[in-house]
């Protein structure tokens, strides 16, 4: 059985722009002075840090919730599998929706961690310390998902989270005016 590869779309990213418009900062492009000095080139960073739960992947995390949300695909609740920003972000969806949320964490996560999900989930969400390694942690997720109904939120690999997450660079072209050699963006 062969994978088809689904792309977003400059529509479906546009949509996910207004599907996340009243939870998510439109955050600075700020011009970093000590980077582009050591570099020798104009660094801009996008302060992503400003978002409510200090990460991007809030984007893409509201995103799928919420485009499941209206089509009524949560009544069994949500799982996720994250060691940490990502369940930060499906934590707070949760909490906005008020969706019964489960997030599988490797027992390795740092308590810093672990209290920003509780925070940003409230009685929303229920954490499940499982595993030492992420890996272990999403088998465990998708088990979970499997016997639950509930609908399995993957971290990275889902179109509607890189929709969502895709919402980032169209703020940077609304926000840099001059020619934009390269974007770096981190992933993990």
């Amino acid at each position: 059985m062969s994978e088809t590869a689904t792309f977003p779309t400059l529509e479906a990213v546009k949509k996910a722009r207004k599907s996340i418009e009243s939870v998510v900062s439109y955050t600075p492009l700020q011009y970093s002075q000590r980077l582009s000095e050591k570099s020798g080139a104009r660094i801009f960073l996008k302060r992503e840090d400003l978002q409510p739960v200090r990460s991007y992947k809030l984007r893409g995390a509201y995103n799928k919730i919420n485009s499941l949300f209206l089509e009524g695909k949560t009544s069994d609740g949500i799982v996720c599998a994250s060691a940490g920003n990502h369940a930060q972000g499906v934590a707070f969806s949760c909490r906005q929706l008020g969706i019964r949320g489960t997030i599988f964490m490797p027992v390795t996560t740092p308590r810093q961690k672990l209290e920003q999900v509780e925070m940003f989930g409230g009685n929303a969400v229920e954490v499940r310390l499982t595993g030492d390694t992420f890996d272990a942690s999403k088998v465990a997720a998708l088990e979970f998902a499997a016997l639950s109904g509930a609908a399995f939120i993957h971290p990275f690999d889902d179109v509607r989270i890189i929709e969502g997450q895709a919402t980032l660079a169209l703020e940077i072209l609304e926000q840099q005016q001059e020619k934009i050699d390269f974007v770096f963006i981190p992933i993990g």
